[in-house]
């Protein structure tokens, strides 16, 4: 058990049973960037067998400090104590000897080969592909993570990739395996069987030190809990004996606001349209789009749910205007917008939001002045051409106090910034064009709670003054608090919209997963009986 700060010293005295069993031990870790401390004298012991979470907001150090204890980011000073030794770990490699793995949030794998080919990439010991094909088949078995060793990355799902990864970790014997927002792409049905594994694993030993934002997870799943909060060590507590609101509290320092979520009322105005619309890839590991249709009502939020790699990309592409289409596919109040750029649609007051925040969303070396002059020179940031700065200044300093963006200045760089406020920026920039139609992907992937709550609310109110919004996302979750009608994305068709209070997450889930398949439909609304009959 972690010893509290305030405890006497004899309580703080780990007993002889107690060190017998300590896998992991911290004590002092510092890490600085410049003037900003990652990581402040931390102090954390794991357990062996023990399924320990991580919590903190974006920005808190967490992921500082599992690189660190992976070998990838090497501490300014303080001490590892692996199984009662003092350990030096100066790269993945040599966290791996001793028996560390993780399992990043954003897996590396390669498309075009087998999984075979890459388990075999990331493993330190030589070993031919037949005897690791069968090692791969014993070890999926035995902990309930199917995959066949022989198929081709890019033909998986994302749950199955996530299998991989843990499999490739599994195969080197871990005693401590590191995961990273292990479920922020998975169905509810592959986070079950995802539990169940990780439980088998601590059962049999292997301690587990897991980062996740679903604070529900974490109570559910983990025996104890470390809170960090700006780089940090502020207390440990027994999930199971918490609440979510007492967790979010410890996390963040304060009560989490409740949503409010006006009944939405319905509209005669449809704002936003996808007719029919087709696209064949010509990617060999894209997805093809067929007949899809939605229709858009002024003061409506949409939400799209699906699995990675179900043809999301594509969509967002096409409906952003970055790839166009055949005509009279995309209309904007009436108005066929299938053949005109990204820049003619934003001009007829069409937002967006992308997935990935650095590099589509912002620049990362580029400062947030910059990033907001990309979007929102229509707003008057430019006259005859020429860029009025005091007023670009302005507007960004408006959208960081607005959306309280934790940054150092309108001229931060947008890499300095946390993911959560980086996407707190990139939403109030496009909010603060008041667009009649925004389409957003992810709204809070990876973002803490906090960040997550605030951005949600945000979507919540945009659509009740009117603007139209489609969010696009892997988080049931996230889905059912925000959306009016929700529907599904998978193998390249999008499902019949459903009221959200006559369906719910196990139904999504199935459809998500492909399971159980809905009838496609151009703007029919069915009944929950409809659902439930699939």
């Amino acid at each position: 058990m972690n010893s509290l700060p305030n405890m006497s010293n004899d309580i703080q005295k780990t007993s002889a049973q107690e060190q017998k069993s300590l896998r992991l031990e911290l004590v002092n870790i510092n890490k600085s960037y410049n003037s900003l401390k990652a990581n402040d004298a931390i102090h954390l012991k794991v357990q062996a067998g023990q399924i320990h979470a991580i919590l903190g907001e974006n920005g808190a150090g967490k992921s500082t400090l599992m690189k660190i204890i992976y070998g990838a980011t090497k501490a300014d000073s303080g001490q590892i104590v692996w199984n009662g030794k003092e350990v030096l770990i100066d790269s993945p490699s040599a966290a791996r000897k001793l028996g560390i793995g993780m399992v990043y949030q954003h897996f590396s794998l390669f498309e075009t080969m087998t999984v075979a080919e890459n388990i075999l990439l990331g493993l330190d010991e030589k070993i031919d592909l037949k005897t690791l094909n069968a090692k791969i088949v014993e070890v999926s078995e035995q902990y309930g993570l199917p995959v066949d060793p022989r198929r081709e990355v890019y033909s998986l799902s994302v749950g199955e990739r996530q299998r991989v990864e843990i499999i490739r970790c599994l195969l080197q014997n871990p005693s401590l395996l590191i995961l990273d927002e292990p479920t922020s792409v998975l169905t509810p049905q592959a986070v079950k069987q995802l539990f169940k594994t990780l439980r088998l694993l601590a059962s049999q030993g292997v301690s587990i030190l897991y980062i996740s934002h679903k604070l529900h997870e974490i109570k559910e799943l983990c025996d104890e809990a470390t809170i960090l909060r700006n780089g940090k060590v502020t207390g440990h507590v027994l999930p199971a004996e918490k609440n979510t609101a007492e967790l979010a509290k410890l996390m963040i320092g304060r009560d989490l606001p409740s949503y409010e979520h006006p009944e939405y009322l319905g509209s005669a105005e449809t704002l936003f349209q996808v007719k029919q619309l087709n696209y064949e890839t010509d990617d060999p590991f894209g997805v093809s789009l067929s007949e899809i249709n939605l229709s858009l009502k002024a003061g409506e939020i949409l939400g799209i749910a699906g699995i990675s790699g179900n043809g999301q990309a594509e969509l967002l592409s096409l409906l952003s205007g970055e790839q166009t289409c055949k005509k009279d596919q995309i209309f904007i109040l009436n108005q066929d917008i299938s053949e005109l750029t990204a820049g003619k649609r934003r001009d007829l007051g069409l937002g967006f939001v992308p997935e990935e925040r650095l590099g589509r969303g912002a620049v990362p070396k580029m400062p947030l002045t910059q990033n907001m002059l990309l979007t929102a020179f229509r707003q008057g940031l430019n006259k005859f051409g020429f860029i009025q700065f005091k007023k670009v200044v302005s507007l960004t300093q408006q959208c960081i106090e607005k959306f309280s963006v934790k940054a150092s200045g309108p001229q931060a760089e947008a890499r300095s910034l946390s993911g959560g406020n980086l996407q707190k920026f990139i939403v109030g920039r496009e909010i603060l064009q008041q667009p009649k139609v925004l389409i957003i992907a992810q709204p809070t992937w990876g973002v803490d709670v906090g960040a997550s709550m605030f951005i949600r609310q945000t979507l919540i109110d945009l659509s009740r003054q009117g603007v139209a919004i489609l969010v696009i996302s892997e988080e049931l979750e996230e889905l059912f608090e925000i959306s009016d009608q929700i529907c599904v994305l998978a193998a390249g068709k999008l499902s019949a919209p459903v009221a959200t209070q006559q369906t719910n997450a196990e139904q999504i889930g199935l459809l998500m997963s492909g399971i159980q398949v809905l009838p496609t439909s151009a703007y029919a609304t069915p009944t929950a009986n409809h659902v439930q009959a699939q």
